[in-house]
């Protein structure tokens, strides 16, 4: 069996957690109750719990950018993230750091973006 990773966390709405994992991410529903929710995420599992979400800061220095820590993120195909980035585009996500490349032509290159779901749910 291949291992994989369970998260929970916090986040103030169910159902806008949902919209955004399942129609804009396109994961899928796992069990669920009235106060959480689990999502298989890319082979992963996250535990979406109602409450008060923890506080993240700029503090991690990536290159020449501040990214927001703590943070959770996904390695994927090239073509799978270009399908993700473009979804996002299309439902006007705030990006933190649009998608890009970093690092073109050095050890790491990598595509990226970050940006936060509480600014969808503003």
């Amino acid at each position: 069996m291949k291992s994989i990773f369970h998260l929970a966390y916090n986040v103030l709405d169910l159902n806008i957690a949902r919209e955004f994992y399942l129609d804009i991410l396109e994961c899928k529903e796992g069990r669920s109750t009235d106060s959480w929710v689990d999502i298989e995420f890319f082979g992963h599992q996250l535990s979406l719990h109602l409450g008060k979400p923890f506080q993240t800061l700029r503090t991690g220095r990536v290159g020449d950018k501040m990214v927001p820590m703590p943070h959770l993120g996904v390695i994927l195909e090239y073509d799978d993230w270009k399908k993700i980035s473009e979804k996002l585009k299309e439902e006007n996500i705030k990006f933190i750091i649009e998608p890009s490349i970093r690092f073109l032509g050095l050890p790491g290159e990598q595509y990226t973006m970050f940006f936060m779901i509480l600014l969808v749910i503003q």
